[in-house]
This record gives C-alpha cells, structure tokens and sequence, in this order.
C-alpha cells in the first residue's frame, strides 16, 4: 500500500462514523499530515454544522505545521457558500500546499470547482486515490445527484417455505419471523437511512411505527404509500411524532387539519408507480430509503428495476400459505451471514 493509499484508508474509516448524520452532505473524512505524522483528522458533521476538512484543520494543534502539511479528503472540498463557506477557500487560506482526493464530487454544485479553485491558488492536487471505496461510502450521494433519484433498499423477512406473512392474523401487529437480534439490526439501518418506505396494506396490517426505537439514533423521514388514505387515523403513521409524507393519488383530497411533521405528495397511481414515488423522493431531497413492504410494493419497486441493494432475512418460521415473498431479477449476491437461527443475505443490482 503507498502512502496516498493509507491516508485516504484511514479517511474513509473516519467518514464512516457521519453514516446517517449528514443528510443532504455527503460523508466525507479528512487527514491532516506533516513530516509523516497525522496532525490533524476529522469527519463531517451532521448537517449545518463543520465539513471534515474544517474539524480536521480545527484540530491542528501547531498551525505552522499546515504551511507544509497535505490534507487528505474522501471527496472533492466544496466551493460554494452553503450553510457553511467553501472548504477550498479554507485549505488555500491555511497555506495547505498539497492536497490529495479520493474522488471528484458530481453535485453540480462542486463538479471540479473546488479542484479548480485549488490549482489556481497553486495547490499541488492529486485525485483518484481509492476511488471506488470513496465513491462505494457516498454511494447514497452519488446516486441522487447522478441519477437523479434516492439509493434504494428493499427489506424483508420470509418463512423458510418463502412468505413473508401468514394468510391471516387476528391483531393489527406484526406477525415476527426473525429472531430479536435480527429485528434490532433493522432498526440500526433505519437510522442509517435518510427514509423508510411502506405500503397501505402492511401499515394497516401491522400498524408499525417505523421509527428506530430499538437503536440510537435518527428516526427516517416515513414514506407511506395510500393511494386513497384509507389507513385508520388511530394508526401510528399518523401520530405526527416524525417527517412523514403520505403518497396519494392525485384524485384523492388532502386532509384539511393541519400537521406539524406530516405533509402529502400526489402522483398518478395509473402511471409507473415507482417512478412516481421516486420522483416525489428527489423532489424532497431524499437521498436514500429502506423499503420495508409489503411484498406488492417491494415488487413494484424490484419490476421498474428502481432499486440498487435487498437485505432479504429467513428465519425459521414455517406458514405453508400467506403472502409469497417478493422475487428478485438478476443480481449478484455480495453477502451471507448467519444471525443466530436466521440467515441474512445481501443483494446489489448490478
């Protein structure tokens, strides 16, 4: 491993620990070094608050040492005023002479800018270190600005005869398949994610509150799909306690009492209904969603090939009939691990 190698390694470690904190920024780590020795290193933190170049400055204890020291960067220093001012116009007042990036930024907002800026104040810049392991951490970013459209997690739980759900149950709970283990690491995702999606019929099957009470963290902005709202107003979708927004179809009259947290998107149900939703979900600056089912919105997702991972469960629960599990098109298996008697597996869409 060279030395640009290592430093940018030790960065994406470092930009790892803003997972799910820094929506609408990317995740981004930064180190500081001179003469062969890490003065400096920060990561991003959550949204409105100091970019990694900025806390890994900021902790610099000898800010003489900057004058020829080279800062190391997942992604591309921005060079627009945000809620915070440029990170390039930073780096260049603090005399840093060399600066070495992952991988280039793709919001139309940076795109080279801040590269630019760089070079002209006469910065020695390197780019491409470890590329696709920087692009693989912001892989969340890079889809909403590139394609326009949120990365996009299918989830669920089967049987090991391969439903997610019995034919019937007689309470508005979910039926569980998998083991307590499991179902905590579901909600350490959701607090990784930017939002959670679910359909009408499983919201008045289950009644979920699809929040991250068994985990710390943030509780993603929920996604509930009822084309005419028919799901009960006692339902916890409707407590307003987190950003919720309703998809309806665009026939359908909002309700007229007012919501703090919950608003309403109409689409066309008669169009392709995916494509749709994601629409909605880029207009509102989505960038990633889990989505938790049911199994006809999770094929809905999966036949409009709009999805990018599946983190499909199977425990050991046996229903014999019920609601068959949703089938997936071409993709590569990345990953198989036992979690106590269930298995989990990991899908891409390549």
């Amino acid at each position: 491993m060279n030395i640009h190698d290592f430093y940018i390694k030790r960065c994406i470690e470092l930009a790892k620990n803003g997972l799910g904190t820094t929506y609408p920024n990317p995740m981004v780590g930064s180190v500081i070094v001179a003469n062969g020795k890490i003065i400096g290193e920060g990561y991003t933190s959550p949204a409105g608050q100091n970019h990694a170049e900025v806390n890994a400055i900021q902790a610099v204890k000898d800010t003489t040492l900057l004058k020829e020291a080279t800062i190391y960067v997942t992604l591309e220093p921005c060079s627009h005023f945000g809620k915070t001012p440029p990170c390039a116009d930073l780096i260049i007042e603090n005399k840093i002479p060399n600066v070495v990036i992952g991988t280039l930024d793709t919001n139309e907002k940076v795109c080279g800018r801040g590269v630019k800026k760089l070079l002209e104040a006469g910065c020695n810049v390197t780019i491409g270190v470890l590329e696709d392991e920087c692009k693989e951490i912001n892989k969340r970013f890079f889809t909403f600005h590139e394609k326009k459209r949120p990365y996009i997690i299918l989830k669920w739980a089967e049987s090991s005869d391969g439903f997610v759900s019995p034919i019937q149950t007689d309470e508005r709970k979910p039926v569980w398949i998998t083991e307590e283990i499991s179902r905590q690491l579901v909600h350490k995702w959701r607090a990784e994610e930017h939002a959670i999606l679910a359909g009408t019929t499983t919201v008045i099957k289950d009644n979920p509150k699809l929040n991250t009470r068994h985990w710390k963290g943030n509780s993603p902005t929920r996604i509930i799909i009822d084309k005419e709202l028919k799901i009960q107003r006692e339902s916890n979708v409707w407590d307003d306690s987190q950003s919720t927004i309703f998809i309806i179809d665009n026939t359908t009259d909002t309700p007229k009492k007012g919501y703090k947290n919950t608003t309403f998107e109409t689409v066309n149900f008669k169009n392709n209904l995916a494509e749709e939703i994601t629409a909605v979900l880029y207009k509102n600056n989505i960038q990633s969603i889990i989505i938790e089912g049911g199994s006809k919105t999770l094929q809905t997702f999966i036949n409009s090939n709009l999805w990018d991972e599946a983190r499909v469960f199977e425990g050991n629960a046996i229903f014999k009939e019920g609601t068959k599990a949703p089938k997936l098109t071409p993709s590569t298996l990345i990953t198989k691990k036992t979690l106590g008697s269930d298995s989990l597996k990991i899908y891409k869409n390549y």
